[in-house]
C-alpha cells in the first residue's frame, strides 16, 4: 500500500512540475511583450518630445514673424500723426 502511495505522489509531482513548467513558458513569453511594450512606449515618448520641440520652435518664429509685421503696420501709422 505505501508503495501505490508513494508511486501516485511521484506520478503527482511530475505533473505539478509539467504544469510548472508550462506557466514558465507563458510568463517568459508576457515578460517579452511587456518589454515590447516598454520599448514601444518610450520610442513614443521620445518622438512626442521631438514633435513638441518642433512645435515650440514653429509657434516662436510665428509670434516673431507676428510682432515685426505689426511694428512694420505701426510705423505708417506714428509717421502720419
Amino acid at each position: 500500500m505505501s508503495e501505490n502511495v508513494q508511486s501516485a505522489m511521484f506520478e503527482i509531482l511530475k505533473k505539478i512540475q509539467a504544469k510548472l513548467s508550462e506557466h514558465d513558458k507563458r510568463f517568459n513569453a508576457v515578460e517579452k511583450r511587456f518589454d515590447m511594450l516598454g520599448d514601444l512606449v518610450r520610442k513614443q515618448r521620445r518622438d512626442t518630445a521631438g514633435l513638441l520641440v518642433m512645435a515650440k520652435s514653429v509657434t516662436g518664429n510665428f509670434a516673431g514673424e507676428l510682432a515685426a509685421i505689426e511694428e512694420r503696420g505701426a510705423a505708417p501709422e506714428a509717421r502720419g500723426r
